[in-house]
């Protein structure tokens, strides 16, 4: 079975446990779907950026054209918690007094050092990419870090939401005792700048969440190798993801040994690989599965992602 069902999807990503080789089919099957005639974005979202190496070139953190229709860049999250910073900042200074607005931007200031404002810059980087694209690109397809961080993404915009909903709840509220009167959200919204960016900033996860749990728009495609840890792995995510609502489209059981080679090695190699390939089947019964085999070489080059994108897609 192959991924042609999954092509015309508008987002497809690629997750699954550290080195089973994410990069490699993402490339692939990016490069398959621009030789289609497609419009295609390659975007990743994995710190080691491995795309760079794979295409043998420098990609970088803005869209680069590598082929006819297919772009691709590397989200640096260091690069984007620093911008997504200075829109805060820009944004405070249109709303309000300069007192306010140093005081402000030292509170900013120290919540930058925080862990986690480099995932709400990426999920930021990724609505602009997902939800904002207009007609630029037919698919964009995310090679993703492995899969515990990128769960942990992909769960964001729920919990962001309920918390600026809690906000604009609040602040609504404050506007109404204040003037003593109700009124509409637009009403509210159109009067107070604060409601405006808290309303936009809702309505842009809501488009994300809207995008990546439509079945017809978006899919997860997991990527394993037949090793008990990595099967393990695999189904959690797989029911992860159910739990998210996002969609798993396929099951790419990448780096299965050839057929036909000789030696003792290899055959208890090749008995153990059948017992997990058998698991694997058993335990995603309703899954589409593609199988992708081990090359004798490194994958590295268009004339090699060719011989992978074969295997995925015809």
């Amino acid at each position: 079975m192959l991924l042609n069902a999954i092509l015309d999807h508008q987002v497809v990503f690629f997750g699954g446990k550290g080195g089973v080789g994410k990069t490699t089919c993402s490339s692939a099957f990016a490069l398959a779907a621009s030789r289609r005639g497609q419009r295609v974005l390659l975007v990743s979202t994995d710190p080691a950026h491995s795309t760079s190496d794979i295409f043998e070139t420098t990609i970088g953190p803005e869209e680069r054209e590598l082929l006819p229709r297919l772009s691709a860049l590397e989200i640096d999250g260091g690069r984007e918690a620093a911008r997504y910073v200075a829109g805060v900042k820009a944004d405070i200074q249109r709303m309000f007094s300069p007192g306010v607005v140093r005081q402000a931007n030292r509170q900013i200031d120290m919540a930058a050092q925080s862990p986690g404002l480099s995932e709400v810059a990426l999920l930021d980087r990724m609505i602009d990419l997902i939800a904002g694209r207009g007609t630029s690109y037919d698919t964009v397809v995310f090679d993703t870090a492995p899969t515990g961080h990128t769960l942990h993404l992909l769960r964001m915009p729920d919990a962001i939401s309920a918390w600026i909903l809690a906000l604009v709840r609040h602040r609504r509220a404050v506007i109404e005792i204040d003037r003593g009167m109700e009124q509409s959200r637009e009403e509210a919204a159109a009067a107070d700048p604060v409601l405006a960016a808290l309303e936009r900033r809702h309505e842009r996860l809501t488009e994300l969440r809207t995008i990546v749990t439509d079945r017809a728009r978006t899919t997860f495609v997991l990527v394993a190798v037949p090793e008990r840890l990595v099967i393990e792995e695999t189904a959690r995510a797989a029911d992860e993801l159910g739990e998210t609502g996002i969609a798993v489209g396929g099951l790419i059981v990448n780096r299965v040994l050839p057929e036909g080679l000789e030696g003792e090695f290899y055959q208890s190699r090749k008995a153990q690989e059948a017992v997990y390939l058998q698991e694997i089947q058993r335990r995603f019964p309703r899954l589409p599965r593609v199988i992708v085999q081990q090359l004798p070489r490194d994958v590295y080059g268009r004339d090699s992602l060719a011989l992978v994108s074969a295997q995925l897609v015809a």
